[in-house]
């Protein structure tokens, strides 16, 4: 435990030591990252410290219960999917009060996890603003990084994206988008079904789902999403 102590207080030193108000003030003005506990350290000294650092399961949890908003970066970087829990999960999730945290831990941690499909289903229906939008940013991070699933899990999450899409919250409705055009991108059948899907979005009556409709469009239509899914159906004929 003295151990484990000491790396926290040295990682917070370490962090502290890089920390900057303008980087601070950067996460607000040009990022719209609202953390009221930072230091104001990049992302890139933060992964650099973490390489450092190695897998460690329980450091992870001992940074994420400091608070600060570095410490929680780190500990997605740190932290071993595999001793992941779903409780650790939720968690953690409730704790999420801005869209840097949140998308960070999705995309390089939870989604490695053996519990990423079931809190997509589950934190699709919660209320919270940041661990619903956890619900589409891991379907986007699964969509660019699990290799191995087919595509009906994916086509079946396209129902939690159309119903997601009417939430107006703005880190809502850009989780939802990006879960559109994540699994889109993925091949050309799923970028037909998530086409489909945008343009019934794009004619909706609810100003949200027409938004994110006409967001994920513009992207899976694309002559560069278009030369891509080509290039991935020639090499597997």
């Amino acid at each position: 435990m003295t151990l484990r102590s000491d790396k926290v207080r040295e990682a917070l030193a370490w962090l502290e030591r890089r920390g900057s108000k303008r980087t601070r003030e950067e996460m607000l003005t040009r990022y719209g990252i609202t953390a009221p506990n930072a230091f104001g350290v990049s992302v890139s000294a933060i992964q650099q410290l973490a390489k450092r650092l190695g897998r460690d399961h329980d450091l992870a949890a001992a940074l994420w219960d400091t608070g600060w908003y570095e410490a929680r970066m780190l500990a997605a970087y740190v932290d071993d999917p595999a001793r992941v829990t779903a409780a650790q999960m939720d968690r953690w999730a409730r704790d999420f009060d801005n869209w840097g945290i949140c998308d960070t831990v999705c995309f390089v941690l939870f989604d490695r996890t053996p519990h990423a499909w079931r809190k997509v289903t589950q934190w699709s229906g919660r209320r919270d603003e940041f661990v619903k939008r956890a619900a589409f940013a891991l379907l986007a991070s699964l969509a660019l990084h699990d290799k191995r699933t087919g595509d009906e899990p994916f086509l079946r999450s396209l129902r939690l994206v159309e119903r997601g899409a009417s939430d107006e919250r703005n880190f809502v409705r850009k989780g939802v988008s990006w879960a559109l055009r994540a699994t889109g991108r993925r091949n050309r059948a799923l970028n037909d079904a998530a086409v489909a899907l945008a343009r019934r979005l794009a004619e909706s009556s609810e100003a949200a789902a027409r938004w994110v409709g006409k967001d994920a469009l513009r992207e899976l239509t694309s002559p560069a999403v278009r030369r891509r899914l080509e290039a991935m159906s020639s090499r597997t004929k």
